[in-house]
């Protein structure tokens, strides 16, 4: 597709095209405008709102001010709640300490791994009583 074709798709979808898209180079604009509008704004086996809470718990972590502000918003756009996008950061936060304590520590994989599939077991277990 060429550029012009690919900045009207653009326009279309956004009402006007960002100054961060147009600056791509032409050989690269069409490919990233494809994902961002595949994996950011369009459903796909996961739900839209789904998507920008898990957009924002990675924006959160990694500290982009950009990126938080983008999936915040589309997250209320899709219909998270304060409460859900609140959940999101909290889990952003616990997924990161964690994984801070593991790797720090050097936690021996193998026992994680082990550790792991005995919870799941366990859980799965509960369920099935539970369902019973």
């Amino acid at each position: 597709m060429a550029r012009n074709e690919v900045l009207q798709e653009i326009k279309e979808a956004m009402g006007f095209v960002p100054g961060f898209i147009e600056c791509l180079p032409d050989d690269v604009l069409e490919e990233n405008w494809t994902l961002m509008k595949r994996f950011q704004l369009e459903e796909t086996k996961i739900p839209l709102k789904y998507k920008q809470l898990i957009g924002l718990s990675v924006a959160a972590y990694n500290h982009c001010r950009y990126c938080i502000l983008f999936h915040t918003e589309m997250a209320k756009l899709f219909g998270a709640t304060d409460e859900e996008i609140m959940e999101a950061n909290l889990l952003a936060k616990e997924t990161a300490g964690w994984s801070t304590l593991l790797n720090g520590s050097q936690y021996d994989f193998d026992l994680f791994k082990r550790e792991v599939r005995q919870a799941v077991d366990n859980a799965r277990k509960a369920m099935r009583a539970k369902a019973a």
